[in-house]
């Protein structure tokens, strides 16, 4: 009787959390992904995030001498995060424990952490307890892995897709040390490709593919290794019903995913993209602001949202080096809101292209600051008696208005010398106008009324 393959030890006392690492059973070939398939097991398999596990680098010694401490792996989807959960699961000598922060919940998760305390009390063994998608649990969930983080009854081993800034709760993130993976650049994602093809827990060498086809699903994973064997794995399976054994570009455009936009509207994606498209107008680069408006607008953020920020930067950024910016900002929200999706774009990126190139000035936000640290450090300082308004007789009698320049009687309008701050601030300067655009006329007038031109 032939003897039946036996899936390798995973180092774990649960291993069917990871039934993957039975990929060198054949018989599992046809229905384990063949990204699951082709996950690295060991540091010297897994291609990209040098930055980590280069010789020498901290992650990689700890790994390698079994210390890992308490860490979030924090990275874009395909990055290689549960890969390095895997690798830890076949060099550890501790009890290794996954957990999906999906699929699981307190009362399981309690259930695990008490058997880890009962063997380390017991038997002196440590657990290294995986969370995937850590994120999913909220701040209070996060509170019931501090006391054992604490103690040492676990390591932590926390997965992320979310900035754990955002994501992961203070205190149990200054416990831990912060790993982040980036996306793989197209010609590692083609060398893990060109694994694939050979690798007898691959495709075997069952098909090639040609150059330019490997680049074509390099270019649509987007740094994504999960999506990049997918993708190859759709292709082969698509040639292999028509007898064909070599995967074309051809191939690769007809069974690839249309690429997806790298974009969360309330993670970190979300903030970065916004942050790029409010610099690029402050920077008057009318190419960059509507590459990353369209980049919000395509991956569905809200056009209100949008048109909010841009009303705000008419006024913070440009303000009055050209006042008609925040009257056209505001009539594309009108428009916007009367029109809808699509034609309400052609008001949307109107108004971005020209606050993108109208002449720049932060004066007003500068000025509304000053004046209110100066409110915040003298208090509330008395109106001086020249500006009170004398609207009864005692309010008179009592010098209420009393030597007032009122300033339509003056010689141009304007009450030249005259002040109108409290006597304790008398001289102070809230508002310098820039030379830029319309507020270059702004500051000429304002020289002459203060005397200084």
């Amino acid at each position: 009787m032939a003897r039946r393959a036996q899936p390798p030890r995973l180092g774990a006392e649960n291993p069917t959390l990871f039934q993957a690492a039975t990929r060198h059973d054949t018989e599992l070939r046809g229905t384990v992904p063949l990204a699951e398939r082709m996950r690295p097991a060991t540091l010297s398999e897994v291609i990209g995030q040098d930055h980590l596990l280069a010789p020498g680098k901290l992650l990689a010694r700890a790994i390698a001498a079994d210390r890992v401490p308490s860490m979030i792996l924090w990275g874009p989807p395909g990055a290689g995060k549960t890969t390095l959960a895997r690798v830890i699961t076949h060099t550890t000598n501790a009890r290794f424990v996954p957990f999906n922060a999906v699929l699981g919940g307190l009362p399981e998760l309690r259930e695990i952490l008490g058997e880890a305390k009962k063997i380390r009390a017991y038997e002196g063994k440590r657990t290294i307890l995986f969370v995937d998608e850590i994120h999913r649990f909220n701040k209070a969930q996060q509170d019931a892995f501090l006391p054992h983080v604490e103690d040492g009854t676990i390591t932590l081993v926390g997965a992320t897709t979310e900035n754990p800034s955002f994501a992961v709760n203070a205190p149990l993130l200054s416990r831990c040390k912060v790993f982040r993976l980036q996306l793989l650049d197209p010609g590692q994602l083609i060398d893990i490709l060109r694994r694939a093809l050979t690798s007898p827990q691959g495709l075997d060498g069952a098909f090639t593919a040609e150059d330019d086809a490997l680049q074509a699903i390099a270019a649509l994973a987007q740094g994504d290794a999960r999506r990049a064997l997918t993708t190859l794995e759709i292709a082969a399976a698509e040639i292999e019903r028509s007898g064909e054994t070599v995967i074309t570009r051809e191939v690769v455009a007809g069974s690839g995913e249309q690429k997806t936009l790298l974009y969360d509207k309330s993670g970190e994606e979300h903030f970065n993209v916004i942050s790029a498209f409010i610099k690029s107008m402050r920077g008057s680069d009318p190419d960059g602001a509507i590459y990353w408006l369209m980049r919000m607008i395509e991956a569905g953020d809200d056009p209100l949202f949008l048109l909010r920020r841009m009303m705000i930067f008419a006024s913070e950024d440009v303000g009055n080096a050209d006042p008609r910016a925040l009257e056209l900002t505001v009539a594309a929200d009108a428009a916007f809101r009367r029109m809808g999706m699509p034609e309400g774009m052609y008001p949307i990126a109107q108004a971005a292209l020209y606050l993108a190139t109208a002449p720049k000035s932060n004066a007003c936000n500068i000025a509304w600051h000053k004046a209110q640290e100066a409110v915040q450090a003298h208090g509330a300082l008395p109106v001086p008696m020249k500006l009170r308004n004398a609207v009864t007789k005692l309010m008179g009698a009592e010098g209420y208005g009393e030597g007032y320049r009122y300033a339509h009687d003056e010689e141009g309008g304007v009450a030249t010398g005259e002040v109108y701050l409290p006597e304790e601030i008398k001289g102070e300067r809230f508002y310098e106008p820039t030379e830029r655009g319309y507020e270059k006329q702004i500051a000429e007038r304002v020289r002459r009324v203060r005397g200084e031109g």
